[in-house]
C-alpha cells in the first residue's frame, strides 16, 4: 500500500528556502493581532514534510498483540451520553459551527497521552518505524499538491521533522516558517533533533507521530484512536457547556491547569505552568472523567476525516448518534491534501493567538504530520 505524502503551501517553501536555517526576523503589524481566529493554524501547522512514499510501513505487522489484561490498564471508563458539540463563543471558528446535538455510547479511554515508554514498547516488539524516519518519494508526495509544485532539492528530501525553535524577535504571526525548523534525524526518539533524547523523559507523550504511526500503535494495542466526537465528549469531563476541560476559568487564572505557552508566543515563554516543551504526563489535574492533559501539551489524533462544513450537514433537530466523520476530507485553504482532525491544544498554544485548548477547538493535519508538539491517545469499545 502507498501512503500520500504532501507537502502544503508552508511545507514547500519552508524545504525549498532551507527551513533548517536559523528563522529571519520579520515585523509585527496591527494586522496579525486582529487576526487571532485566522492564526490558530499557527500553532500546528496543517502539513509537514515527512518520508512516505514506501510501502507499508517496515516492521508493522512483526511482534505480539498485548493482552487484554493491559489493554485495559491505564484506561478510564467513559459512561455513554448527549451532548451539545462545537462552539459560538467569541473564539469559536467556521468549522466549529453549528452547534448541534450528538450522542456517543460508552468506551474506554487511555488516562494519558501515549508516552515515550508505551510507544517504545511498540516499536520493540514490532519494529515499526514511523514517518519522521523515513525518506519522503517525490512521486508519492507530489500527488496532493498544487499541479506545477516544483521539486525540492534531493538533498531536502530527507528522513526529518518539524522541530519548533523559538525565533530571536518579534516575528509575523503568519510566517510559520519563523518557528518552525525542518531538522534531519528529528523524530520521536530525539525530539528535539540531533543529539536530543528521550533518556529521563519516558513519561512525557510521545511526539513527531503521524497518523499512520498511531493507527499502527492502536492496532497493535487492540484499541483505535477516537472519532472527534468522542474526544470532545471525554474532554467535556461531564461538564455542560464550559469551554475547558476544567470549567470556563481562563488558562491564565489561578493555578496552572495545563502545559501552554505562557507569555508572548513564540519569543518568550515564562514556564509559568513549569515546562518549555513537553511536560510529563499527570502534571495536571484530570478532568472529572479522570482524563489527563485534554487540553495542552501535545495536539491528538483522532479517526476522522477533516472537512471544514462537516458540522453543517449532520445538524438536525434530532441529533446524530455516534458521527465518525465526514466520507472524505476537505481543507479550502489546502484542496488537494487529505486531512484528519487534530484535537486539545499544545504546549505551543497561547490564548494571544490560539486557543487550542477549548473543548471544541477543531485542527487538522495531514495524515503523515509529524510534528515536535503533535502525539496521540487511544480508546476501546
Amino acid at each position: 500500500m502507498k501512503y500520500p505524502h504532501p507537502l502544503t503551501a508552508f511545507a514547500v517553501a519552508a524545504i525549498l528556502a532551507g527551513c533548517s536555517e536559523q528563522p529571519r526576523e520579520q515585523p509585527a503589524t496591527a494586522a496579525f493581532a486582529s487576526t487571532q481566529q485566522d492564526s490558530l493554524s499557527s500553532c500546528c501547522i496543517s502539513a509537514v514534510p515527512s518520508r512516505f512514499g514506501t510501502s507499508s510501513p517496515q516492521g508493522q505487522t512483526a511482534g505480539e498483540q498485548v493482552s487484554e489484561k493491559e489493554q485495559k490498564e491505564g484506561m478510564v471508563w467513559i459512561e455513554g451520553g448527549t451532548f451539545i458539540m462545537g462552539a459560538d463563543d467569541k473564539q469559536a471558528r467556521p468549522d466549529e459551527q453549528p452547534r448541534h446535538q450528538v450522542t456517543v455510547d460508552g468506551f474506554w479511554m487511555d488516562a494519558t497521552e501515549v508516552t515515550n515508554a508505551a510507544f517504545a514498547r511498540f516499536v520493540e516488539a514490532t519494529g515499526y518505524v514511523t514517518t519522521a524516519e523515513r525518506k519522503p518519494d517525490w512521486e508519492e508526495l507530489k500527488k496532493q499538491l498544487p499541479p506545477g509544485t516544483p521539486k525540492p532539492d534531493e538533498s531536502l528530501l530527507v528522513a526529518a521533522s518539524l522541530v519548533f525553535q523559538s525565533p530571536q524577535g518579534q516575528v509575523n504571526l503568519n510566517d510559520f516558517a519563523s518557528w518552525w525548523a525542518w531538522k534531519e534525524e528529528a523524530n520521536w526518539r530525539q525530539p528535539h533533533g540531533p543529539g536530543s533524547s528521550i533518556k529521563g523523559k519516558e513519561n512525557h507523550p510521545v511526539v513527531h507521530i503521524s497518523w499512520y504511526d498511531a493507527q499502527a500503535y492502536a492496532k497493535w494495542a487492540g484499541k483505535r484512536l477516537p472519532t472527534e466526537a468522542e474526544w470532545e465528549w471525554a474532554a467535556r469531563g461531564g461538564k455542560k457547556d464550559t469551554m475547558y476541560p476544567w470549567g470556563n476559568e481562563g488558562i491564565n487564572s489561578g493555578k496552572p491547569k495545563a502545559n501552554t505557552w505562557n507569555g508572548t508566543f513564540p519569543t518568550s515563554n515564562t514556564q509559568q505552568d513549569g515546562y518549555y516543551h513537553t511536560a510529563p504526563a499527570k502534571s495536571y489535574a484530570p478532568n472529572g472523567y479522570g482524563l489527563y492533559d485534554m487540553a495542552g501539551n501535545v495536539w491528538e489524533w483522532c479517526a476522522d476525516y477533516y472537512h471544514s462544513s462537516y458540522y453543517r450537514t449532520i445538524h438536525t433537530a434530532a441529533g446524530v448518534r455516534n458521527p465518525a466523520g465526514p466520507a472524505e476530507s476537505h481543507d479550502p485553504d489546502e484542496p488537494y491534501a487529505k486531512k484528519r482532525v487534530i484535537r486539545g491544544g499544545s504546549f505551543l498554544c497561547n490564548d494571544s493567538y490560539c486557543s487550542g485548548f477549548r473543548v471544541a477547538a477543531r485542527m487538522k493535519s495531514t495524515e503523515d504530520s509529524s510534528l515536535e508538539h503533535v502525539g496521540f491517545r487511544c480508546v476501546k469499545d
